[in-house]
């Protein structure tokens, strides 16, 4: 996750540099939990395929709460409680209010159509950290992306609710080229909704987003978007509002933001580069992790297909930094063993090789150069030559 806000912040207030050039590693790593595989919609970049079934197999609660108990234990300091639609798991408040007590941060991630009238005091009183939710365009594009007549105003309705009752709430939207021209209004509705956080999620390819590849963004239109995020930015916080913008899924986000910056800022751009290498990049397998319904442990959510092991079988605290794994070897190096494009790059330091399961889905090997980067060889300053990407060797000096 790349949080812009504080980095816009820094262009215009300056603080001291980093301590240390190297990137930050948190104790324990934040957990993406999806508790629950049953959904009410059938979205067509769903990750995790769901459906509006039961599925068999899933964790019980004692079950989850041993579980949070070696999460705490393991010092892992954020739960966000996802799905599926985490709302139809009928011990959702139980378990958020039990990760509450432990101390976790805890964020919900919904699809927003079930917080209604009836659940919106329970939720309230669970007391979450932040909701986020999830809207995929305006009303006919959110609906189609839905595939449910209806489910924009639903989810609209949910997000206002939370606001009325003083939660902190994010819209996430999901970029493809079928919804890019609605970016300007989704931007428009967080301002009008009072919402508190901005997510812009690249594509990436896991689940029905993998089938749906063809649709992803063009690069042009990634920039694009990139550059009205940046300026929205500012413009609200030279206004004295700090929303919060937050990208995902793409860490070549921190790069792109450098070169904006040079154009607005060149004399910060030293100090942004210093704090950009510390946050580091793409933190799968290091400071990010996934639980599935069943208990798997993936690196993020996005590699479903490839399990490290399961919470019933082994403590999540014993999975995770086990490295005879060589996928966990390869993510928790320093850099990362990454070739082509990738590589070669002269911002290897910031972006951590981005995606790698991008790589994975397209090529079958994970430390592939990732499709999914929207820098031109000139930016990340790379060779043109096939031999020199192949090589992985980096060509020029630095930007900065």
């Amino acid at each position: 996750m790349f949080r812009i806000t504080p980095y816009i912040q820094e262009l215009l207030t300056p603080s001291a540099p980093p301590a240390t050039s190297r990137r930050r590693v948190l104790p324990g790593p934040v957990v993406i939990w999806n508790l629950v595989r049953r959904c009410n919609l059938t979205c067509k970049h769903c990750y995790t395929t769901s459906a509006d079934i039961d599925f068999p197999g899933e964790l019980s609660t004692e079950e989850v709460f041993t579980v949070m108990d070696d999460l705490k234990a393991f010092r892992v300091p954020v739960l966000i409680l996802s799905g599926g639609e985490p709302l139809l798991r009928p011990d959702i408040y139980d378990i958020a209010a039990r990760a509450k007590g432990l101390g976790f941060y805890v964020g919900l991630s919904s699809n927003g159509t079930l917080i209604t009238d009836e659940n919106i005091d329970r939720i309230a009183a669970v007391g979450f950290d932040y909701v986020g939710v999830s809207l995929d365009g305006l009303r006919d594009t959110h609906d189609a992306f839905r595939r449910s007549k209806g489910s924009f105003d639903r989810s609209l309705a949910g997000v206002r609710l939370c606001v009325a009752h003083g939660l902190k709430v994010g819209l996430r939207f999901t970029l493809t080229r079928d919804n890019f021209a609605d970016f300007p209004g989704m931007l428009d509705l967080m301002g009008q909704e009072r919402v508190d956080k901005f997510y812009l999620s690249h594509l990436n390819y896991g689940g029905r987003g993998n089938r749906n590849r063809k649709d992803d963004a063009v690069y042009l239109m990634t920039r694009q978007v990139m550059d009205r995020l940046f300026e929205t930015c500012l413009e609200r916080l030279r206004a004295g509002d700090p929303a919060e913008f937050v990208t995902g899924n793409n860490d070549a986000d921190g790069v792109y933001l450098l070169h904006w910056a040079e154009a607005r800022f060149p004399g910060s751009v030293p100090a942004l580069r210093a704090k950009l290498t510390a946050w580091g990049g793409n933190a799968s397998g290091v400071n990010i992790a996934n639980i599935d319904n069943l208990g798997n442990v993936h690196p993020d959510t996005f590699w479903w297909h490839y399990g490290l092991g399961n919470v019933r079988d082994r403590p999540f605290s014993a999975i995770w930094p086990d490295t005879s794994d060589p996928l966990m070897a390869g993510l928790k190096q320093d850099p990362r063993p990454v070739r082509g494009r990738c590589g070669a790059c002269a911002h290897l330091d910031i972006c951590n090789g981005n995606t790698r399961v991008r790589a994975h889905q397209t090529t079958g090997d994970p430390w592939a150069e990732d499709p999914g980067c929207y820098l031109t060889d000139q930016e990340i300053q790379v060779s043109r030559d096939p031999a020199c990407r192949a090589a992985g060797r980096e060509v020029g000096a630095p930007l900065i």
